[in-house]
């Protein structure tokens, strides 16, 4: 296994790490095979992995309910004598903040399902702008201080679907960030805060992790003809998760990169590659360019999100609807985009608010009839999640 060193906190880290968020299932997403999780953890920690991550919702019934996945690991790590040979890291709920009270609650009910005294690195989870607006006007400063004196929290951060701008504005508001955990795959370099996060990561010296590397399998299942017919022109041959793990650790602004393991022959897998140097060449990095640039020939629509169409007077938001139908159209997969469709889109902001009002289709820079794309973003992804 190759480490790095995780910005400021000065920990070294697996520059793979343990994703607890899609663990093999038995009837439904809430419930965990804990014989084969358990395995699949054991393995990676056998084989040098030494950080895991999960949240509060992670393997709950609901999308953003009271999830398992801290439960299952924390009796994990207890019944194996395992909690100091990792670095545990999970996330406070930040939608269901509503009083300074509620931070210390969330953190004291996460410590006690994990079975621990102490959080290694804990995190905002998934912050959107109207919640990191809203914790802030909570003392969310003030709790996190709290936590790091109290060493119930060893190092702090935020993980965040947000554009480049409000992630700046995030980091430079509280000096005592260490870690920031963003979306980045060789799909989404301008999508959220993209590169240009990762790359103000470094500047400031916080820690880089990455989520969703293979955007939630998509760029290594049910590939394309065309796709495949590209990655065959290389000049070193790799498997697609190959492609999309190494990318990554190509970077010099990315620390640590998630992935969320589902078997044990993906856990396998992925230590294999973590193990193994591979300097992608110059011609095959524009290889994966040309690659993406042919998965963005599939998008359902021509919207470039330019923004002038906002803001609806009736409150949708139709950049970030037709963003996750596009990609949705075109990865071919509406199960996994829809889990960011419901979570970060405010429910009375999706498709399914808008009225038909037409006042945006005069500021259209590529002439779409938006009512009738909303219309198809709420036909592809229905009004509630029950996508699990």
């Amino acid at each position: 296994m190759i480490y790095n060193e995780l910005g400021k906190t000065g920990l070294e880290v697996s520059r793979l790490g343990f994703g607890t968020m899609r663990l093999p299932t038995i009837n439904s997403n809430a419930e965990i095979n804990t014989e084969e999780a358990s395995k699949m953890l054991k393995y990676g920690i056998e084989n040098g992995i030494n950080i895991i991550d999960t949240a509060y919702p992670y393997h709950s019934k609901e999308l953003e309910g009271d999830g398992n996945s801290e439960i299952f690991l924390g009796e994990f790590l207890s019944e194996n004598s395992l909690r100091d040979d990792i670095i545990l890291q999970t996330k406070s709920p930040s939608w269901l903040i509503e009083k300074r009270t509620d931070f210390d609650y969330y953190l004291d009910k996460q410590l006690e399902k994990l079975q621990t005294d102490h959080i290694d690195i804990y995190l905002l989870h998934s912050l959107t702008v109207p919640d990191w607006e809203k914790v802030r006007d909570l003392d969310v400063f003030d709790f996190l201080d709290d936590a790091l004196s109290s060493g119930k929290v060893g190092h702090i951060g935020f993980s965040s679907h947000i554009e480049i701008d409000y992630l700046i504005e995030i980091i430079d508001e509280y000096p005592k960030w260490e870690v920031a955990l963003t979306q980045l795959n060789y799909l989404d370099e301008y999508y959220q805060s993209g590169v240009m996060g990762t790359d103000y990561l470094r500047q400031v010296n916080m820690g880089s992790m990455i989520m969703e590397p293979l955007r939630g399998g998509r760029l290594v299942n049910n590939i394309p003809p065309e796709i495949m017919d590209l990655w065959n022109l290389a000049e070193t041959k790799r498997t697609p998760v190959e492609w999309a793990l190494q990318y990554l650790w190509n970077r010099n602004d990315v620390d640590c990169v998630f992935s969320g393991m589902t078997s044990l022959e993906q856990v396998k897998d992925n230590v294999r590659i973590a193990s193994t140097e591979d300097v992608i060449s110059p011609n095959d990095q524009e290889l994966i360019r040309e690659v993406a640039r042919t998965y963005r020939t599939y998008l359902g629509n021509s919207c470039t999100r330019c923004g002038y169409c906002m803001p609806c007077p009736h409150g949708v938001d139709i950049i970030n609807c037709l963003t996750e139908y596009n990609i949705a159209h075109m990865m071919g997969d509406p199960k996994a985009s829809a889990m960011q469709y419901f979570s970060l889109i405010d429910d009375d902001s999706r498709a399914d608010s808008c009225v038909d009002c037409k006042e945006c289709l005069p500021f259209c820079t590529q002439l779409l009839n938006i009512p009738e794309e909303l219309q198809k973003v709420y036909e592809y992804f229905g009004s509630d999640f029950d996508h699990f």
